[in-house]
């Protein structure tokens, strides 16, 4: 019996350690300032062993039919994240076979101090979490994209405001779009000086090149930008009129989904106490309805 419950406590702490590993606890703020001003860490040795590994199963994972099929799907998130395809295949492997061998692997141990589960259970288990750690990397991989495309359209309308300033001011198009991506830093205005770069290696319009950017990130803000500066012309002033009206239109989008951001959080935080107020009235009610059914 001593064993048994051994057992059972070591595969509940791993489960919680699994879990917690999986859905890590947000950094103090106070931590993530200070984080900017801090030079990198050196990589150690036990986690570069680790990408190493993953990324080389995922390298082979990606030559399969089945992994191009899934990086076809995510292949811009993959691209706004900085993400290769080979990691994101290699994670998604890993947890995979993680919720797969988990359940045999405690069963037998379970089964070795006496506690026999049978097969049963440890196969659904297994056949419920091998999906769901296939699935889990894709899920916070879109996560992660929608926060960064969030960043990018912030910083867009910072950038157009300092191209129409630009412009107001009595400069062209192509140096107003210069000086509005050397006046920012950070991921975004380094995909729009990239974006402008190419197109003028290329001998497009640097409307062409943030519309391709937009494809390429899925922001379809960028394709309306180019399409409207594009029917306003090479005169300044309509450009700068349909600049504004872009930027100004952003931060409308911006402030609505912080207002929904702020409206799911109101209601989630309401959630612990309806299910408080449900367990109350189960704890009521259950005397009165175990009375009623024996007297049945």
């Amino acid at each position: 019996m001593t064993a048994a419950m051994l057992v059972g406590l070591l595969a509940g702490s791993g489960l919680v350690l699994l879990v917690s590993g999986l859905v890590p606890s947000p950094a103090p703020l106070a931590d993530e300032l200070a984080a900017l001003h801090r030079r990198p860490a050196l990589r150690t040795t036990g986690g570069d062993d680790r990408r190493r590994i993953s990324g080389s199963i995922g390298h082979r994972l990606v030559e399969t039919v089945v992994g191009r099929r899934v990086i076809d799907r995510c292949a811009t998130d993959l691209r706004v994240t900085g993400t290769t395809a080979s990691a994101h295949l290699g994670q998604r492997a890993a947890l995979a076979l993680t919720g797969l061998l988990w359940a045999p692997l405690t069963a037998t141990l379970m089964w070795l101090a006496g506690a026999d589960l049978g097969s049963t259970l440890p196969l659904w288990v297994s056949s419920f979490l091998a999906p769901l750690g296939f699935l889990y990397p894709s899920l916070v991989l879109r996560a992660r994209a929608e926060a960064r495309r969030r960043t990018f359209r912030h910083a867009l309308s910072a950038f157009l405001d300092i191209v129409s300033i630009s412009l107001a001011g009595g400069r062209g198009v192509d140096t107003a779009l210069r000086d509005g991506a050397e006046a920012g830093q950070g991921w975004p205005f380094e995909e729009i000086r990239s974006a402008l770069l190419e197109a003028q290696l290329r001998g497009d319009s640097p409307w062409a090149g943030l519309a391709a950017l937009g494809e390429a990130l899925d922001i379809p803000e960028l394709g309306e930008l180019a399409a409207s500066a594009a029917l306003a012309g090479s005169e300044g002033a309509r450009v700068r009129t349909s600049l504004s009206a872009k930027a100004r239109s952003l931060r409308l989008r911006g402030l609505t989904d912080v207002e929904a951001a702020a409206q799911s959080a109101s209601e989630l935080m309401s959630l612990p106490v309806v299910l408080l107020m449900f367990g109350f009235v189960i704890f009521l009610g259950y005397p009165a309805v175990d009375r009623v059914l024996q007297g049945i």
